[in-house]
Order: C-alpha cells, then sequence, then structure tokens
C-alpha cells in the first residue's frame, strides 16, 4: 500500500483501533496477529499502525478501505 499524499490532507481520517476493529469485524487478537511478523496470522497488506503521540496509534481509513476491498476482489 501507498501512504496517501499530504495534499489530500483535506479527506485523510485517521480511525482509533476500536473503529478498525468495527470496520473489520476482526477481534482484538486477530488484528495485532495481522500485525505480528511472527504470527502465522500475519498479513503483510495489512494496514499498519502510525504513532500520533507517546501512547497512541491511529489507521488510515483509506488503507483500511483498500485492505478491505482487496479481500472482496481476491473472493472467487
Amino acid at each position: 500500500m501507498t501512504a496517501p499524499s499530504l495534499t489530500t490532507a483535506g479527506s485523510l481520517r485517521i480511525l482509533k483501533i476500536h473503529e478498525v476493529l468495527e470496520m473489520t469485524s476482526l477481534s482484538r487478537a486477530t488484528h495485532f496477529a495481522k500485525l505480528n511478523v511472527n504470527s502465522s496470522s500475519y498479513d503483510p497488506d495489512y494496514p499498519k499502525p502510525i504513532k500520533l503521540g507517546a501512547r497512541s496509534v491511529g489507521y488510515v481509513e483509506q488503507e483500511v478501505i483498500d485492505w478491505l476491498q482487496a479481500r472482496m476482489e481476491a473472493r472467487s
């Protein structure tokens, strides 16, 4: 996935984890397993978090949407 351009910041929306979990219908454990390179559930295409502060991360909404669309297109 490519990072969104800063020129599109007007449409850039950052999601918190609870919003990502709601959109994807994944459990919290599965969400973190998809991010963990040592997990059998690791998904290199899964949206990566961005650091917002010392103890806060967020996810780019469009990256979550793109990941979901790729899952839909991959089904047969």
